[in-house]
């Protein structure tokens, strides 16, 4: 999706603030709001450099500085809420039963939360998926954090009122501690024991639900069509997760 439609434009148009030049004033003229958008959409899916932007779009500072804003404002997580509380609305969002995961992207244009590891310095997306594979929650992270760490940070970025009854996570996330802190929070961790664990306590029967965590593999696959995401070019953490919220954005216009 490089360009958007007239009618997810429309259902978005109403976040994105438009520059106010008065008309009588010299110099460059206003640039829509929607020209920004497809522009950044451009460079999210190839990965290009700003100014390799086609010029069939805006002049690639003009919108490097509105995207940076909207990163700062929070716009495009406010948005991200919005659809994903509509969808919610419309039953097509369920979050009894959700998935987290973490993947690394190397950095390669510095910053903070940048942290080293045995692949070289980069960060973590961290991501939190219903049972359709739609984002819930996405945020990044600097590598070198252990992803048992960041699970409670995770849901400062949760998009919906209700957190999960059941989520879902592969053996990074198995501890004790956690467990307690989310069960008194109403949330029940479900992840495979450790082999090195002596004391058994998930439930097997629970356990099933596990099979069903290729769904926040499949968000991930989405994720990596957007090349932009491939490797941490922004020196600013904001402009990196700005980037991995409208990718968000997009897989969730598809379900309208």
């Amino acid at each position: 999706m490089q360009r958007l439609s007239d009618e997810h434009w429309e259902r978005i148009r109403e976040y994105f603030p438009e520059e106010n030049i008065p008309d009588g004033r010299p110099g460059r003229k206003p640039v829509p709001a929607r020209q920004v958008l497809d522009a950044v959409l451009w460079i999210l899916n190839t990965g290009a450099q700003w100014h390799m932007l086609p010029q069939c779009y805006p002049n690639y500072k003009t919108v490097h500085r509105r995207f940076q804003q909207w990163c700062e404002r929070e716009i495009l997580r406010e948005i991200l809420a919005k659809l994903a509380n509509e969808l919610r609305d419309r039953g097509d969002i369920d979050e009894s039963e959700c998935y987290i995961d973490a993947t690394f992207a190397s950095a390669k244009g510095g910053g903070a939360e940048i942290g080293p590891t045995r692949r070289g310095k980069g960060v973590k997306i961290l991501a939190i998926v219903d049972r359709h594979g739609l984002p819930l929650s996405v945020s990044t992270h600097a590598a070198n954090h252990h992803e048992v760490t960041l699970v409670q940070l995770s849901f400062d970025f949760y998009m919906l009122e209700a957190k999960p009854q059941n989520l879902i996570g592969d053996k990074a996330y198995d501890s004790d501690r956690l467990d307690d802190e989310l069960k008194q929070q109403g949330v029940e961790m479900i992840a495979p024991h450790r082999s090195n664990r002596h004391l058994k306590t998930q439930d097997g029967r629970r356990l099933r639900r596990y099979g069903r965590r290729w769904m926040v593999e499949r968000y991930f696959a989405w994720l990596q069509w957007k090349r932009r995401l491939l490797v941490r070019w922004e020196y600013y953490t904001s402009n990196f997760l700005g980037f991995v919220e409208l990718a968000s954005i997009t897989m969730l216009l598809k379900r309208f």
